[in-house]
C-alpha cells in the first residue's frame, strides 16, 4: 500500500473517531420507517439532487465537466454508509452494525416526489443572466436557478454597450466563423487563407443568421426557461465534410467551454427516445445528436423537452414516467435530414452547402477548435455584449415574428440580432413544415377531394376512388379509411379544413365536408402564449404507415384536432 494511501486511511480513521457517524436504526418490523429516516439523512447531506429521480453530481477525475448520475439501489447503500452507520438492536438491546438492506434502498428510490432533495435543472459553465442585463457567476449548486455551476469564466463587459459596440461584437463573431459554407451567404476568396470564405461585408443571410441565433441561444440557454434547438443540415449526397459537427462544437466551446460528445439515433424511434432520456438525465449543458442522415426525424420526447418544463420522459429500465427539467442546448445535424411538422417550430434551421461534390477535400488550416478555445473569453464577451445591448434597449428593438413557447428567447436572442440586420430564423419554419411528407400527403388529399367532390358532405365509403387512393394508399379498407378521416377532423392544410358531422343513429355513418379555410395571420395566432408547456407536443402525428384499428363507420370516435 502506498504511503499516501496509508496516511489517507489513517486520517479517515482519526476523523471517524472524533466525529462518529450518526446511527440509522434498521427496524426489522418496520422497514418503511427506516427508509424515511434514510430519506431525511440523504436530504440533509446536500450531496444529492432531484432530477425526476435521485442523482449525484460527479466530477470526473480527468477534469471534464461534471454530470448527474442517477442512483441505483447499490448507490443508495453506498451513500447511506458514507453518511451514517446502519445498526440493528439485538435481543440484549445492543446496537449492532449492519449493512443497509437492499429493500430499504429500493423503498427510498420508490419514494417518487418525496425525496425532499433540491431540484437540479442542469450543469452550467456559462454566466447566469437576468432580464435587466446583469450577469453573475456561481460555483456549485445555485438554489435560485437549480443549476450546478462550475468553471464560469470571469468577464468584463461594457456597462452600457452602444450600438457601435454591438455591431463590432457581431463582426467579431462573423469573422471567427467566416470559413463555414452557409448555404445562402455570398462568398469571396481570402488571399491570406487561400480558401473561399463568407463575404462579411454583406449582411448575414438566413443560414448565417440562424447560426448566430443558435450561438446566442447556447450562451443564454442556462438562464432561459425554454429555447429552440439548432437544426444543422447539408445536401443528402454531397453534404459530408461541410463542417456541421465542427460548427456545433465551435458553438459549445464558446458557450460552455466544452466540446460536446455526440450520440446517434439508433435503429428506431424507441431507441432514440431512450438515448435522449439517458443524455438528458446527465444534465449536461449541450445535447448533440449527430449524423441523422437521410431520415425524417420524429420524436415525442424531443418535442416535449423543447417546449415543456418539466417534460415527462421514460427512464431506461423503468415503466414509469419521470418529470425532467432541462436547460440543455439541443443541436441536431444530418445530411438530407428533414423533421416532422411538430418539431419544425422548435428549431432554428441552418443549412451548409460547400457548392462542391467532395467538401471534405477542401483545404483548411488545422486547429480551428483550439483557436476558439483560446479565444473563448473574448468571443463570449462579444455574445454577451450583443445580449446586454438588446436587454438595455429592449423597448426600442424591432420585433420579429411571434413564436409560441419561445417569447423570452425571441426577446433575448433573436430580436437583438434582428436589429443588427440579421434575418429572422422564424421565417424558415413554414419551409420546414412544407417538407413534412405527412403535411404534403394531407394537402394532396384535400386538393384532390375539393377538385372532385367539392364541399358536399360525404361518407367515407362514398369518396371518389382517387381520393381514397391518397387517404388509403395500401388499400386497407373502409374501416381504416373512416378512422383515418376521423383523426383529420378540424385539421387545416392547403387552404382547406375538414369537418365531421356525427351520424344520426347507430346504423348510419358519419359524414365529412371540406370547406375553404378563412385566411388568418399565420404568425399572430399564438402571441398570447407565454413560456410554458405546449400542448401541441401531445397530439399524435399522422403517418401514412401508422397502423389504424378496425372500427366500424358508425362507431368511429370523434376526431382529434391536429394543427397541420
Amino acid at each position: 500500500m502506498r504511503e499516501g494511501t496509508v496516511q489517507g486511511a489513517a486520517a479517515a480513521i482519526i476523523d471517524l473517531a472524533l466525529n462518529p457517524k450518526p446511527e440509522l436504526i434498521v427496524h426489522a418490523g418496520n422497514l418503511p420507517a427506516t427508509a424515511e429516516g434514510l430519506r431525511d439523512l440523504l436530504a440533509a447531506s446536500g450531496k444529492l439532487f432531484d432530477r425526476g429521480l435521485p442523482v449525484r453530481v460527479i466530477r470526473p477525475a480527468d477534469g471534464s465537466l461534471p454530470s448527474a448520475v442517477r442512483l441505483t439501489k447499490h448507490n443508495v447503500v453506498i451513500e447511506a454508509h458514507r453518511l451514517c452507520q446502519p445498526v440493528k438492536i439485538d435481543e440484549e438491546g445492543e446496537h449492532v452494525s449492519v449493512t443497509l438492506p437492499d429493500r430499504v434502498a429500493q423503498m427510498y428510490l420508490d419514494m417518487s416526489g418525496e425525496w425532499r432533495l433540491p431540484p437540479l435543472a442542469g450543469v452550467s459553465t456559462a454566466p447566469l443572466l437576468s432580464a435587466d442585463g446583469s450577469v453573475r457567476g456561481a460555483d456549485g449548486y445555485d438554489p435560485t436557478t437549480g443549476l450546478w455551476c462550475c468553471g464560469v469564466p470571469r468577464l468584463r463587459l461594457p456597462v452600457r454597450p452602444s450600438r457601435a459596440e454591438a455591431e463590432a461584437a457581431l463582426a467579431q463573431l462573423r469573422n471567427a466563423f467566416r470559413t463555414f459554407p452557409f448555404a445562402d451567404s455570398p462568398r469571396c476568396r481570402d488571399a491570406s487563407l487561400a480558401v473561399e470564405i463568407i463575404d462579411v461585408s454583406c449582411p448575414p443571410g438566413r443560414d448565417e443568421s440562424a447560426f448566430l441565433n443558435a450561438l446566442l441561444t447556447a450562451v443564454c440557454r442556462a438562464s432561459l426557461w425554454l429555447a429552440p434547438g439548432m437544426l444543422l443540415t447539408a445536401p443528402a449526397v454531397s453534404g459530408a465534410g461541410t463542417g456541421k459537427g465542427l460548427l456545433v462544437r465551435g458553438i459549445c466551446t464558446i458557450a460552455f467551454g466544452i466540446r460536446p460528445r455526440a450520440f446517434t439515433m439508433g435503429s428506431d424511434r424507441q431507441e432514440l427516445d431512450k438515448r435522449l432520456a439517458a443524455e438528458l438525465i446527465e444534465a449536461q449543458p449541450a445535447l448533440f445528436l449527430d449524423n441523422a442522415n437521410g431520415v425524417m426525424l420524429r420524436s415525442d420526447t424531443l418535442a416535449s423537452v423543447l417546449t415543456e418544463r418539466p417534460a415527462r420522459v421514460r427512464v431506461l429500465g423503468q415503466t414509469r414516467m419521470v418529470p425532467l427539467n432541462s436547460t440543455a442546448f439541443v443541436a441536431i445535424t444530418g445530411n438530407g435530414l428533414t423533421i416532422t411538422e411538430d418539431l419544425a417550430r422548435r428549431f432554428n434551421h441552418c443549412q451548409l452547402d460547400a457548392h462542391c461534390e467532395d467538401p471534405e477535400l477542401r483545404e483548411f488550416g488545422s486547429g480551428f477548435l483550439d483557436q476558439i478555445e483560446r479565444r473563448r473569453v473574448e468571443l463570449l464577451i462579444a455574445c454577451l455584449t450583443i445580449w446586454r445591448w438588446g436587454r438595455q434597449n429592449a423597448t426600442l428593438l424591432p420585433r420579429g415574428k411571434p413564436l409560441g413557447s419561445f417569447e423570452t428567447w425571441a426577446e433575448w436572442c433573436r430580436d437583438p440580432l434582428l436589429a443588427l440586420e440579421c434575418r429572422d430564423p422564424v421565417e424558415r419554419i413554414e419551409a420546414l413544415k412544407a417538407n413534412d411528407p405527412r403535411r404534403q400527403r394531407i394537402a394532396e388529399l384535400y386538393r384532390t377531394w375539393w377538385e372532385i367532390q367539392g364541399p358536399a358532405p360525404t361518407k367515407a365509403s362514398d369518396l371518389a376512388e382517387p381520393v381514397k387512393a391518397i387517404a388509403d394508399p395500401q388499400g386497407r379498407g373502409r374501416q381504416y379509411l373512416a378512422t383515418f378521416l376521423s383523426t383529420l377532423a378540424g385539421t387545416r392544410a392547403a387552404g382547406f379544413v375538414l369537418t365531421r358531422r356525427e351520424s344520426a343513429g347507430k346504423w348510419t355513418a358519419a359524414t365529412y365536408a371540406l370547406t375553404q379555410a378563412e385566411p388568418a395571420d399565420p404568425w399572430g395566432h399564438r402571441t398570447h402564449r407565454t413560456d410554458g408547456p405546449d400542448d401541441a407536443a401531445s397530439v399524435p402525428p399522422i403517418s401514412p404507415m401508422d397502423p389504424m384499428p378496425d372500427v366500424p363507420d358508425g362507431d368511429v370516435p370523434p376526431g382529434t384536432e391536429a394543427e397541420i
